[in-house]
């Protein structure tokens, strides 16, 4: 009952029949791990809030961009469907110069700025505005929440070293990787718990590597974390083609609080025995 219970503990919350799998790499560099949800309709996997607060600012704000123009334009030619007839103050007559005047009039109602030298007289011209000025209204709420969503919530953006290493440390060997914050915000209390999973006949087991230091008070700099390699740890004795052979992965999981938010923040990623 008491080795049943150490493999429990020892199970990182992957599931046995993932973690028999060979060559299945449980934790990818960036921290994201590598599971497909099946069975699932097109609604029940949809996240959309999840998806957009996790995007990069870069994608965020070409996917905004890009659903302004597309809704500016859809509204636009519904604008332009209506007639010249269904607005004043319009003087465009070629198509293409009508459907720019019915455009930029779509980004005017759209942002409610109105500058009133173009304006609907016919039913459906103002239905269509009635429907754009919601549309223009729900959109900037979303947009806006998502934003401060995103520029609220605390997250660790830590750099791992490419590579670890197993290297001579104080008389014996060390397995050891580095770490820097790449940001400018202080780190307090950064705590570190590094595992090895690995196969051991046909079963795969999982370790807990005692650490020199698993916490340090303040992170100005970067840190150096080491596994000593002595009698009790389960790298004792291995080499690198018996940790190839048994399909060894590193997962590390480092804990912080951040000291501008005063939250805790988080920070994963992993090392396979291709680079140690």
């Amino acid at each position: 009952m008491k080795k049943a219970r150490e493999d429990f503990d020892r199970d990182l919350g992957l599931g046995s029949r993932l973690t028999e799998t060979r060559g299945t790499r449980f934790l990818n560099p960036d921290g994201t791990f590598n599971v497909r949800r099946k069975g699932q309709s097109v609604l029940e996997s949809l996240n959309v809030f999840h998806w957009l607060l996790n995007i990069s600012i870069g994608h965020f704000i070409l996917l905004v961009a890009s659903l302004y123009a597309t809704v500016n334009s859809i509204f636009a030619a519904g604008y332009f469907l209506c007639g010249s007839k269904a607005f004043t103050g319009s003087v465009a007559t070629r198509p293409l110069a009508r459907f720019m005047e019915c455009f930029f009039f779509s980004v005017q109602t759209l942002a409610t700025i109105g500058y009133g030298r173009i304006s609907p007289v016919s039913a459906p011209a103002n239905v269509l505005v009635t429907l754009e000025s919601l549309v223009g209204l729900t959109g900037i709420a979303l947009v806006t929440g998502i934003v401060f969503s995103r520029f609220s919530r605390p997250t660790a953006q830590i750099i791992f070293s490419h590579r670890a290493v197993i290297a001579p440390y104080h008389g014996i060997t060390a397995f050891m990787f580095r770490i820097a914050n790449a940001r400018s915000n202080q780190l307090i209390s950064v705590n570190a718990v590094v595992n090895m999973a690995r196969l051991e006949e046909g079963k795969r087991n999982f370790y807990t590597l005692d650490l020199e230091r698993k916490l340090v008070t303040f992170f100005p700099l970067h840190w150096v974390v080491v596994h000593p390699i002595d009698e009790n740890s389960p790298l004792y004795g291995w080499t690198q083609e018996q940790l190839s052979q048994s399909d060894a992965e590193f997962t590390i999981l480092l804990t912080a609080t951040d000291e501008t938010f005063s939250q805790t923040v988080h920070a994963r990623s992993s090392y396979k025995t291709a680079e140690l």
